[in-house]
């Protein structure tokens, strides 16, 4: 069993730092809203810290799941970050979803301090993080990943390294790529079916065990028809995450028109008032516009 610490507990962080606490680790947990690591506590109990650099000191790995790339430089680096409090040898891992850039600027900081620093964002959601079953996509220092990667199967079903440095954030680029145009294209098809006159259930229930089958479809496709859209990830991080896959694309030259344009349509959810709402809300455009 390692030491831990764990950085960030929102609807991601909260749960997967429990199920290092059930796997029986020694965890110590920091949450800018000092209520939520008090709550933490009680629930799964370890400790709690007032900065990064308290919970990281003695820690054999440092967990984080923060929001962008600001907080995660916030968390990592200063008087009171985490970097300051690690002891040599010690590997952060960031599971935050951040740019490939702030991932190779911290893994050199970290490196200069002589710790390892693996990038490994995560792909399931809030429902992934609670039943311990995300995909984990990981970039850094073999010897580093291969440290690190019986702590993160404490809530991984899969836990693999793509490359070095940046390539667990690229990879999670190419997720939120693909699920910007299979949620597009769900809602087109949900909102055909209504405007025929379908029963959107049905519709479902026999195309999705063909080739239009897909996580969105199996998992979304109920609370889309009865217009339900708490659930799940919220299409201001959505946004966060495309800008950070269209700036990507612009560096290195891929071409991205759908999820250009999605992007686009998720900026008209959100002046709908939709900015909480899950991802599958795109269909609420499309009802919106008639």
């Amino acid at each position: 069993m390692a030491k831990l610490a764990f950085l960030g507990l929102g609807v991601m962080g909260y749960p997967m730092a429990g199920h290092l606490a059930a796997k029986g680790h020694e965890v110590t947990v920091y949450n800018r809203t000092a209520a939520k690591a008090e709550a933490w506590v009680k629930q799964h109990g370890g400790a709690m810290a007032t900065t990064p650099r308290d919970a990281a000191k003695g820690a054999d790995f440092v967990m984080a799941c923060v929001g962008n790339d600001d907080d995660l430089r916030a968390v990592c680096t200063g008087p009171d970050g985490a970097f300051a409090g690690m002891t040599r040898g010690a590997v952060f891992v960031d599971h935050t979803t951040v740019s490939a850039a702030v991932t190779r600027e911290m893994f050199a900081a970290a490196e200069t301090l002589g710790l390892g620093f693996v990038d490994a964002p995560v792909s399931g959601g809030q429902a992934g993080a609670e039943n311990g079953v995300l995909s984990v996509m990981c970039g850094g220092v073999q010897a580093q990943f291969d440290a690190a990667e019986p702590v993160i199967a404490a809530y991984a079903r899969i836990c693999r390294r793509i490359g070095d440095s940046g390539a667990g954030q690229l990879t999670k680029m190419c997720n939120q790529i693909a699920i910007a145009g299979l949620v597009q294209g769900l809602s087109e098809a949900l909102h055909f079916a209504e405007k025929a006159g379908l029963d959107g259930e049905a519709v479902v229930e026999v195309i999705s065990q063909g080739a239009a089958g897909s996580w969105q479809m199996s998992n979304r496709y109920k609370t889309m028809v009865a217009d339900q859209f708490d659930f799940g990830f919220a299409v201001d991080w959505m946004r966060k995450d495309l800008g950070i896959c269209l700036d990507t694309a612009d560096e290195n030259g891929a071409s991205l028109p759908v999820t250009a344009l999605v992007d686009q349509f998720y900026k008209d959810v959100q002046k709908l008032g939709g900015g909480r709402w899950d991802t599958s809300s795109l269909i609420k455009r499309l009802r919106a516009m008639g």
